[in-house]
């Protein structure tokens, strides 16, 4: 079988979780992720489920702005959108290792998502 190149691995989870499949986007996690976000440090698969199962129901879509890949790390820039922003911009810099994602760090504006302050 051939195996899959870090950035279909990154693409494949990327869609899953962007779609709401976070059983699916899980399959492509290793038991062992680390993950950077703002303001909170994730280590294991259930933790970084729990993170994305959390916010793909408030997506509304997503927009892509890029995508570069060299070896096992691959970088995406996109814009998630919610009911609160369709401009702010998020970055991952994801690590795969044995077909698997094993590292992300993720950037983004936490106050971009927050509810709309009422008038």
């Amino acid at each position: 079988m051939e195996q899959s190149s870090a950035l279909e691995i990154v693409k494949n989870y990327h869609r899953a979780w962007t779609s709401g499949d976070v059983e699916l986007a899980k399959s492509y996690v290793a038991d062992a992720i680390t993950c950077r976000a703002p303001g909170l440090d994730l280590e294991g698969k259930q933790a970084y489920r729990q993170f994305i199962a959390g916010f793909a129901p408030l997506l509304t879509s997503t927009a892509q702005i890029a995508e570069f890949a060299e070896g096992n790390r691959v970088a995406l820039f996109y814009y998630p959108q919610t009911a609160s922003t369709s401009s702010a911009v998020a970055g991952e810099c994801f690590t795969v290792s044995d077909g698997q994602i094993s590292d992300s760090v993720l950037v983004f504006d936490r106050m971009s998502y927050a509810p709309a302050e009422p008038r």
